[in-house]
């Protein structure tokens, strides 16, 4: 069977943005939910994909737009534990039962669903233990599933390296706790084409993947090759456990959150793959991507726009 109507949930967000473009570039006919049409608006005019203002959350709203599906990708998640819809209980795991629950409504069967590298109930920290939680509701459902553990995601619009490129840019040294945590990062489109690729393919059904990028860092390693791509290297300074939790309780009620105690638990486990990247794709290394836009903000990047906005002028 040819799945060609499908509903992406959390289509607006890092992710779901490059899925629906490449299902659009494949022709398939995309819905995506959003209570924010603004966050979605460069998928408005992509001419397949259909941004409908919706509230996942609402069990009976949620029906009404898997009606008529052929397909669902989940791809919701929040990194860091929130109030009401934004806690990692309501969008992990009660999202992915109000999801079952609307596809066996709704007469969908295939469905596609993103956790993450480290999921586990019993892991150490909340965000493994609802990611795995979620999963647990997927492998028990009737439908015909397939599941996808990545890795830290990253690309241009990533939380990830442009938090260290920000941090680097704003501070003389940078204070770093868990700076010997293990990552395998994979590039954004390489899991988007995973996620599509595996949406007609039989053979992924009750199957799960984990997605991981071609070369293993450590969390220093990775802020020491942002540093450099930027041209804002700035000397590296590992805290040890007590200091580096400190920081972290202290970090939770900032702002922003750049770093929860949970993101501390998490790093207590690799977040590393022994499999290689499924379908035949070859997974793309960071240092041949993230030049592509770390650099463009580099001080000498700057400059060499500046002489050429001279010589224009002139």
């Amino acid at each position: 069977m040819e799945f060609r109507r499908v509903c992406v949930i959390g289509g607006s967000g890092f992710v779901g943005c490059h899925v629906a473009r490449l299902l659009s570039a494949e022709r398939y006919l995309v819905s995506v939910p959003t209570r924010n049409r603004e966050r979605a608006k460069s998928l408005i005019l992509l001419p397949t994909v259909d941004v409908i203002n919706a509230d996942v959350h609402d069990p009976a709203a949620l029906a009404t737009q898997l009606r008529g599906m052929d397909a669902v990708i989940n791809l919701v998640g929040v990194l860091h534990n929130g109030r009401g819809e934004r806690s990692f209980e309501a969008a992990h795991v009660g999202l992915t039962r109000k999801i079952i629950a609307a596809c066996d409504t709704a007469g969908v069967r295939r469905y596609l669903h993103m956790s993450a590298l480290g999921a586990d109930a019993n892991g150490p920290s909340r965000y493994q233990r609802t990611k795995g939680a979620a999963e647990a509701l997927v492998r028990d459902s009737k439908l015909d599933w397939t599941i996808f553990r990545p890795s830290v995601i990253f690309g241009r619009e990533d939380r990830f390296l442009n938090m260290f490129a920000h941090l680097q840019r704003l501070l003389p040294v940078i204070l770093l706790g868990r700076p010997h945590a293990r990552f395998q990062p994979a590039f954004v489109e390489d899991v988007a084409a995973a996620i599509v690729t595996a949406l007609d393919n039989r053979d992924a059904y009750g199957h799960s993947y984990d997605l991981c990028g071609p070369r293993v860092y450590t969390l220093r390693e990775l802020v020491e090759v942002v540093g450099r791509l930027t041209g804002h290297c700035r000397p590296v300074i590992g805290l040890p456990d007590g200091l580096a939790y400190l920081q972290a309780t202290v970090l939770e009620f900032l702002p922003g959150k750049l770093l929860t105690r949970d993101n501390y638990h998490s790093m207590q486990v690799d977040n590393v793959c022994d499999q290689s990247f499924p379908f035949g794709i070859r997974p793309k290394a960071l240092e041949a991507e993230a030049p592509q836009w770390l650099a463009a903000a580099s001080p000498r990047a700057r400059y060499r726009d500046y002489r050429g906005q001279a010589r224009r002028i002139s």
